[in-house]
């Protein structure tokens, strides 16, 4: 019997230090409800971005990304950010997705603009910049076969000896 009323008490000891944990996640984490209001960026591409993802302004987390969606028209991605009430971004700002490092998380870059009329609930940021595909970049560094020796012959042999290169069209 005394064995038992200590694995219960230890037991109930964890669960609240879990419940202690928990608690101190979701607070720090800022995945409370968005209660800003809401912006609307069209993006050509959201590679890496998520529902969550940090909005920053000047490096400071001003708000989150809400949803994501598709325009069936234009095939472009609708991206609803819920900003903080307290900070007002003027309506020729621009964002883009941006990432904190080569194996950081995406996030939407807002840099302010200088009209004097601010974004209000349910605006249109109109200057985007969608995210860049490193694999692809990094791909297209390592096989170009523009530069070094190979590309050098193939430029030899395209133009006749004595000829000048003719200029591009």
């Amino acid at each position: 019997m005394q064995s038992n009323l200590v694995e219960t008490l230890i037991g109930a000891i964890v669960v609240v230090i879990a419940g202690v944990f928990l608690f101190y996640g979701y607070s720090t984490s800022g995945m409370r409800s968005a209660n800003g209001y809401h912006v609307k960026a069209e993006f050509d591409r959201i590679d890496g971005l998520a529902n969550g993802s940090d909005v920053r302004l000047s490096g400071i987390k001003i708000g989150t990304v809400v949803s994501q969606t598709l325009d069936p028209s234009n095939y472009q991605a609708i991206v609803t950010l819920s900003l903080a009430p307290d900070v007002k971004i003027p309506d020729d700002s621009s964002a883009k997705i941006t990432s904190e490092g080569l194996l950081g998380s995406n996030y939407i870059a807002v840099t302010p603009g200088g009209s004097e009329d601010y974004l209000k609930d349910g605006s249109e940021i109109s200057f985007t910049q969608g995210s860049v595909d490193l694999m692809g970049l990094i791909s297209q560094a390592v096989f170009s076969t523009g530069s070094g020796k190979d590309g050098d012959k193939k430029k030899d042999e395209a133009a006749p000896s004595g000829a000048a290169p003719s200029a591009p069209q």
